[in-house]
């Protein structure tokens, strides 16, 4: 519902504009209010600078909204809880009073008993929620840019914007339910089945069609980092050259089994190719320049599974976790590794470690090249 007539000037939110700015912004808060939104939402948005965002953020998430006190009514769970959920997920925490919470919101939130009766603990969803906040805060961030790309041009109004952005979220939103949702999915099998045979691993069961392979993950160092600096843009630009070395030096027997945003994954059925490969990626991310972070890899050597492109077992476990503790600019390797390679590489004993999911210690060796004669 229209809040009526508001005085927009009087109200503060045609401070500073003059002539035709302050004519577009008119137009647009007059279109907004009549469409349902509040004062106080109009106040927000003009504060925080996205005025223009409204008419596409009503395409997406629907123009109903609920205070934090309705949602708890209507759902069943607690305001405290309401407030940590979305604490939990990164996202600002509105007053008591202000109409914020959409429909979808609404929704979720009564997904919190399905979670329960499951047997699924409070901690549980919030653990979750950070995880899924974190990994879904960039997405949005490129996913909200994408249709602004297509509609912005030199001389575009402020109102001609809003609409026109509205109109291609309204094209293009449809699309993200079953993207993201088939994509979950997949990540979901993936995970699910990697855990099933490190669980048989564990347990001494024999492991269907295993064969040796050397495995190796390469880590752009600082990445995680970087994504609280620089714009998705730029993440972006940097996971898809990292895509095209590791393309480059995957020659076979070595394949490029996956990226996956700052790692690769390399496989061969030969452990001294897949050396020569990771030591090459991580000497031309090094090539790049100041711009292009340092590599860090890890190669493990043993029985895995080959399932639909991708490699599961121990190797592939072992592999990525001695990555993580590899230093910049280096590769680390277990001892299966050093010793199924021939001696044409330099081995320096880096110690035993412990590695999370690992149950004995690893001993670990750091390889480098053959120094030139």
């Amino acid at each position: 519902m229209a809040e009526g007539n508001i005085d927009f000037g009087a109200a503060g939110l045609l401070d500073g504009l003059e002539g035709s700015e302050r004519a577009e912004r008119l137009t647009l808060l007059e279109q907004l209010a009549a469409d349902g939104v509040s004062l106080a939402e109009l106040r927000r948005a003009s504060t925080s600078g996205t005025l223009m965002l409204l008419p596409a953020d009503r395409v997406i998430v629907g123009s109903d909204r609920y205070t934090s006190a309705q949602v708890a009514e209507l759902s069943g769970v607690d305001t405290d809880f309401l407030v940590k959920v979305r604490r939990a997920m990164g996202l600002p925490i509105p007053e008591p009073d202000e109409a914020v919470y959409t429909d979808a919101d609404l929704e979720a939130t009564r997904m919190i008993h399905v979670a329960r009766d499951a047997g699924i603990t409070d901690a549980e969803v919030l653990d979750l929620m950070r995880v899924l906040g974190r990994g879904l805060s960039q997405a949005a961030e490129s996913l909200r840019a994408l249709p602004l790309k297509l509609v912005l041009k030199p001389g575009i109004t402020e109102h001609e914007l809003a609409h026109s952005y509205a109109a291609a979220a309204a094209a293009l939103y449809p699309l993200l339910d079953p993207l993201i949702s088939n994509l979950l999915a997949l990540h979901v099998r993936h995970a699910t089945q990697s855990e099933v045979i490190s669980a048989m691993e564990r347990s001494g069961g024999h492991l269907l069609g295993a064969r040796q392979v050397a495995v190796c993950f390469a880590d752009l160092v600082g990445f995680t980092r970087l994504g609280e600096e620089v714009s998705p843009d730029e993440l972006g630009r940097l996971a898809v050259r990292l895509e095209a070395l590791a393309g480059d030096v995957a020659v076979a027997p070595v394949r490029l089994v996956k990226t996956i945003g700052d790692a690769a994954m390399l496989a061969s059925v030969e452990p001294e190719p897949l050396i020569d490969a990771a030591l090459e990626l991580i000497a031309a991310a090094d090539a790049e320049g100041p711009d292009f972070p340092l590599l860090k890899a890890g190669a493990a050597h043993g029985q895995a599974v080959l399932r639909a492109g991708d490699w599961f077992g121990r190797p592939v476990n072992l592999a990525s976790r001695i990555t993580s503790i590899a230093r910049p600019g280096s590769m680390l390797a277990e001892r299966e590794m050093r010793e199924s390679a021939l001696d044409s590489y330099s081995w320096s004993f880096a110690g035993e470690r412990r590695l999370r999911g690992i149950r004995e210690p690893v001993a670990l060796y750091r390889v480098r090249r053959q120094p030139s004669s």
